[in-house]
C-alpha cells in the first residue's frame, strides 16, 4: 500500500489529494463532483438490505434532513447489522459527516425515520436527544481531532466521557477496564492529555466515547491528521473493537482507500444522496471510484 513517504511533488503534473499517495492528475472538486454525479445509480432498498448481515441493528428510512431551513440529506437510506462496519466516502460537501450528525441528533430532521434495536425490540431513535441516544441506545460519537481537553489529565478525560453514568463509580470502574486494555493510556494517566502524541490523542478521544460502553461508534474522518503509522494504530484499535467486542461501526473517512480496506460496506454518497453502495471490496475493486476517490 502507498504511503506518505512517496516520492514528493516534484512535477506540475503530479499532486497530492485527500490521500496519502501521489496522483497524476487534479480534478476540481465540481469535477468530482459532476462525474460522481453522472456514475450514480438508482439504490433499491433491496440492495441495501442485502448487504447486511443478519437484522439490520441500525436502520435510516427516507430521511431528509439538514442545519437550519437547509436541507442536505434527500431521502437517505441506510442500513447495517450488529457488529458490521460501514465507511462512506464521496466528495467535499457530499452529506457524509451529515449522515452521523443525523443519527446523533445534531441536525434538523425534516421527514424520515432513525431505528435502532435496543434489547429484543427495534426503537424509533430519530427524535431522541443526544443524551439519550448515548445512554438508552448505546450509540456513541467520537468527534474529528482535537476533541480532547488538553489540561485534563488522561483518566480525567476518560472519567469526562462516563459523565452520564449512574454514578462516578460507574465512570471510574468503566475507565479502569479501559486502562487495562490500552497500556498507552494506563503509562500516562496522570499526565496531562497535551503531552499526548496525535496517535494516542486520538486512541484517548476513541477510549473517551468507550467509557458508556456503547454498542454503535460513529467515527468521523478518525485518520485525519496522523502520520501514516498512526493511521494504522488506529484502524488496527477500531478493527478489534468490531471484531473482538462486537460494535458497529458507522465511519466517514477522507482516506477513502483505507477506509473501504477496514470496512465490510461502503457507500458513496453524492450531494446528499446514496449514489452507490457494496462491500468495501467491490467499490476498492470499481474502476470509477477508484479514479475519484482513490487516486488511480
Amino acid at each position: 500500500m502507498p504511503k506518505g513517504n512517496s516520492p514528493k511533488n516534484t512535477k506540475s503534473e503530479s499532486s497530492f489529494g485527500y490521500h496519502d499517495w501521489a496522483v497524476e492528475s487534479v480534478i476540481s472538486v465540481e469535477d468530482v463532483n459532476r462525474q460522481a454525479q453522472e456514475l450514480s445509480e438508482t439504490v433499491s432498498l433491496e440492495k441495501i438490505t442485502g448487504l447486511v448481515q443478519g437484522e439490520p441493528f441500525l436502520k435510516i428510512e427516507g430521511l431528509c434532513a439538514g442545519y437550519g431551513k437547509m436541507e442536505i440529506l434527500h431521502d437517505f437510506n441506510l442500513q447495517v447489522g450488529k457488529g458490521q462496519s460501514l465507511c462512506m466516502i464521496g466528495p467535499n460537501g457530499a452529506g457524509k459527516s451529515t449522515v452521523l450528525h443525523s443519527i446523533f441528533g445534531f441536525t434538523n430532521i425534516f421527514s424520515g425515520n432513525i431505528l435502532t434495536r435496543i434489547g429484543d425490540s427495534e426503537t424509533l431513535i430519530t427524535k431522541m436527544s443526544s443524551s439519550q441516544k448515548l445512554k438508552e441506545a448505546g450509540i456513541s460519537y467520537i468527534l474529528q481531532d482535537n476533541s480532547v481537553f488538553p489540561d485534563m489529565t488522561v483518566e480525567e478525560n476518560l472519567i469526562m466521557g462516563g459523565y452520564l453514568k449512574e454514578n462516578t463509580d460507574a465512570a471510574e470502574q468503566s475507565t479502569e477496564r479501559i486502562f487495562e486494555k490500552y497500556d498507552r493510556l494506563k503509562a500516562r494517566r496522570n499526565k496531562p492529555a497535551r503531552v499526548l502524541s496525535g496517535g494516542e490523542r486520538r486512541l484517548l478521544e476513541i477510549s473517551r466515547a468507550l467509557v458508556m460502553e456503547p454498542e454503535i461508534l460513529l467515527v468521523d474522518e478518525p485518520s485525519i491528521g496522523l502520520e501514516p503509522r498512526f493511521i494504522d494504530m488506529v484502524f488496527e484499535i477500531l478493527d478489534d473493537l468490531q471484531r473482538n467486542e462486537g460494535k458497529t461501526i458507522l465511519m466517514v473517512e477522507q482516506n477513502a482507500k483505507k477506509g473501504l480496506e477496514f470496512a465490510d460496506l461502503g457507500y458513496v454518497l453524492v450531494s446528499g444522496n446514496l449514489a452507490m453502495a457494496g462491500s468495501g471490496d467491490e467499490l476498492l475493486e470499481n474502476p470509477d471510484v477508484g479514479r475519484l476517490f482513490l487516486g488511480g
